[in-house]
């Protein structure tokens, strides 16, 4: 049995800006390893109060968390590439923070297009 969801207007223009949100955040981490994740960032915070109560508001705050780790983990290896000793570790650090920042945006966008919180 195939059942479809119908969004009203402002749900569904709520979940447009939520598509574009990922694919800009997608975009800064790509070009900038997220060093402009912040202007979409900004959005996130803006407009998660205008989704309160729809699955939409999951996704802002899954892409505000997803910011955060994110730059607590490139903190973390930048503090060990200080050190002589810690620089191998800081580059594995920085890989698995990269791959779990992009499995974040792929989980968060694919479940966004199955009109689903995440």
């Amino acid at each position: 049995m195939n059942q479809e969801l119908i969004l009203d207007a402002r749900t569904d223009s709520a979940k447009n800006l939520a598509w574009w949100l990922y694919l800009a955040h997608a975009a800064s981490f790509f070009f900038s390893l997220g060093l402009f994740s912040i202007i979409p960032l900004l959005f996130n915070y803006a407009k998660r109060d205008d989704t309160r109560g729809t699955f939409i508001e999951s996704h802002h705050s899954w892409m505000i968390r997803s910011f955060w780790w994110y730059v607590v983990w490139v903190v973390v290896g930048a503090a060990l590439f200080v050190t002589m000793v810690g620089i191998p570790f800081a580059f594995l650090v920085w890989g698995v923070a990269w791959i779990w920042k992009a499995y974040r945006l792929i989980r968060g966008w694919v479940t966004l297009n199955q009109n689903q919180p995440i």
